[in-house]
C-alpha cells in the first residue's frame, strides 16, 4: 500500500468516528474542489457552469448531468486533452487490453448499453485508492466464524462475472493482476456462460474464502451448493449488480452458511455503498453524493422512493461525474441503521427506467413497478428465475426455468394467474401473456433483469 493510499485508509476510518458532522465537512470541501477542477479543465463542464458563482459546495446548485449529454460531449467532457473519444473506443475494441493502463494513466470500464446507449468510463489512480480505501468498510460487522472462514482462504477471492470484455469487474480484477503478479492467484474471475457443473467444479477447485457476483448468479450457485454439487464455504457472499431479494438472500445464506451483503456500485462510481448485516446500503458520502430526486429532479425525503439519483463521483479528475443522473430508484432511511453506522442508508428498489407502461382501455397509460412483479413471483412455488419480456405494449413475454423437480404446466399456469391477477388489480387485464420457449437471458455485462420494459 502507498503512502497515499495508507493516508486515504485512515482518513475513511476517521471519518466514520468523527460521525455525520465529519462526514458532511468532507462531503461539501471535496465536491467544491470537484467542482472547480471539473471548470478548470473540462471545456464541457467550464461552458455548462458559466453562470454558476465561483465557489459551489452545495449540489442543489448544479444543473443535472447524464450518460447521453456526457457521452456526445465525450472530448470536452474530460480533463486530460490526450484522451479522446475515438482513441478510447479502439482501446476497448481490443480484449486482450482488459486491465491494462489506457495512455499509461487510467482504467477503463465499458458498460453494456443495456438502457440502449453504451458508456466508456476512466478511472485515475485517486479514483482507484479512494475505492481500496472505502471498501474496507464492507467487511464491518462480521463474526468470528465468518473471519475464521476467510482467513482460511488465505484470502482467495472468486468473482462470478461475464469475462472477456472491459465490464467494471472484469477490468478491475485483471489490473490487479497486471499490478500484483505473485498475488494474482487471490482474485480470479468465473465466467457465467459456463455451465452450472462446470462452473461449480472450477469453484471447488479454486475453493475460495470470498465470494462475488450478480444476486441472480448466486442464487443458482446456491441452489448447487444445497444439491452437494457446490462445495465452498466462503466466510462472505457480496451480491450486486442486480437487485437482492429477501429470499434470495436467505437462500444464499443458508446454502452457504455465510454473511451475505449487498453492493451498490456503477461503473461510474465503483465505490458507492456497502451492505450491512440488517439488510441496508450505507452510501460512502464522504466521497459522494447521492440525491434522491423525483421525476424533475427535485428533492425527496427520507422514507418514500425516489424516481431516480443524481450521482457525484467526489474522487475521479479525469472523467468528473458531477449530478449524473444513474436512473435508480433509491429510498432513504428515515431513522438510525441499527448497524450504528453513520453514513446514510439506502435500499435500491430498481431502475426508473424498468417501469412497465401499457395503453388503457379508457385511454391514457397504466404504469406498474418491477418490484410488482418481482415480488409477486418469487413468491410462486417451483420458479427457479423468470424474466417479464415487454415485447409490444400490450405483450408480456416470460421466460421461466423451473425448480429441480418442479412440473413446468403447473408452474407456468400459477405464474399466468398470478400475473393476470396483478395486471387486473391495475387496469391492464386486456395485456398478453406468452409464454417463452427460450430461457431467461442475460445482458452482454452478465447482468440479468428480472424485468425488461419495452425498450423506447
Amino acid at each position: 500500500m502507498t503512502e497515499n493510499e495508507q493516508s486515504l485508509a485512515r482518513d475513511a476510518r476517521r471519518a466514520l468516528r468523527e460521525g455525520p458532522e465529519g462526514i458532511t465537512r468532507r462531503q461539501r470541501a471535496r465536491l467544491a474542489e470537484a467542482v472547480a477542477h471539473a471548470r478548470a479543465h473540462s471545456p464541457y463542464y467550464r461552458e455548462l457552469y458559466r453562470a454558476l458563482p465561483d465557489d459551489i459546495d452545495d449540489p442543489a446548485r448544479l444543473p443535472a448531468t447524464g450518460k447521453k449529454a456526457l457521452m456526445a460531449r465525450f472530448d470536452d467532457w474530460v480533463t486530460d486533452p490526450d484522451v479522446t473519444l475515438a482513441k478510447a473506443r479502439e482501446f476497448v475494441a481490443d480484449p486482450a487490453l482488459v486491465g491494462e493502463r489506457f495512455q499509461g494513466r487510467y482504467l477503463v470500464a465499458t458498460t453494456s448499453g443495456t438502457s440502449g446507449l453504451r458508456g466508456i468510463f476512466l478511472q485515475d489512480e485517486r479514483s482507484l485508492a479512494v475505492g481500496n480505501a472505502v471498501g474496507r468498510r464492507a467487511r464491518a460487522g462480521l463474526g468470528v466464524g465468518d473471519l475464521v472462514r476467510l482467513m482460511r482462504g488465505a484470502g482467495r477471492t472468486a468473482i462470478v462475472s461475464a469475462p472477456p470484455g472491459h465490464f467494471s469487474t472484469v477490468a478491475g480484477a485483471a489490473r490487479f493482476r497486471r499490478d500484483h503478479p505473485r498475488l494474482g492467484w487471490m482474485l480470479r474471475e468465473f465466467s457465467i456462460h459456463k455451465p452450472l457443473p462446470q462452473l461449480a467444479a472450477e469453484l471447488n477447485r479454486y475453493n475460495p474464502s470470498s465470494l462475488t457476483g450478480f444476486a441472480g448468479m448466486l442464487g443458482l450457485l446456491a441452489a448447487e451448493q444445497e444439491a452437494g454439487r457446490l462445495r465452498i464455504h466462503p466466510g462472505m457472499v457480496i451480491a450486486g449488480g442486480e437487485a437482492l431479494t429477501a429470499e434470495n438472500r436467505a437462500r444464499i445464506a443458508a446454502a452457504f452458511h455465510a454473511q451475505v451483503r449487498s453492493a451498490y456500485a456503477a461503473t461510474e462510481c465503483g465505490f458507492l455503498a456497502y451492505g450491512c448485516a440488517h439488510d441496508w446500503l450505507h452510501v460512502n458520502t464522504d466521497w459522494v453524493v447521492l440525491e434522491p430526486v423525483d421525476a424533475d429532479h427535485r428533492p425527496v425525503p427520507p422514507g418514500r422512493p425516489s424516481h431516480t439519483v443524481l450521482l457525484s463521483n467526489l474522487a475521479n479528475r479525469v472523467q468528473p461525474i458531477l449530478r449524473y443522473d444513474l436512473g435508480d430508484n433509491v429510498l432513504v432511511r428515515s431513522d438510525a441503521c441499527p448497524c450504528g453506522s453513520p453514513l446514510p442508508a439506502v435500499q435500491v428498489q430498481g431502475r426508473a427506467a424498468e417501469m412497465l407502461e401499457f395503453p388503457a382501455d379508457g385511454g391514457g397509460h397504466v404504469r406498474i413497478s418491477p418490484m410488482a412483479f418481482g415480488t409477486l413471483l418469487d413468491r410462486v412455488p417451483g420458479v427457479g428465475q423468470f424474466q417479464v419480456v415487454q415485447s409490444v405494449p400490450a405483450t408480456l413475454r416470460v421466460r421461466l426455468r423451473q425448480a429441480d423437480g418442479a412440473d413446468p404446466d403447473h408452474v407456468w399456469r400459477t405464474v399466468h394467474e398470478e400475473i393476470s391477477r396483478l395486471l387486473a388489480e391495475h387496469g391492464a387485464e386486456h395485456v398478453t401473456l406468452e409464454h417463452a420457449e427460450e430461457p431467461p437471458e442475460r445482458s452482454a455485462g452478465g447482468k440479468f433483469r428480472r424485468i425488461i420494459p419495452l425498450a423506447p
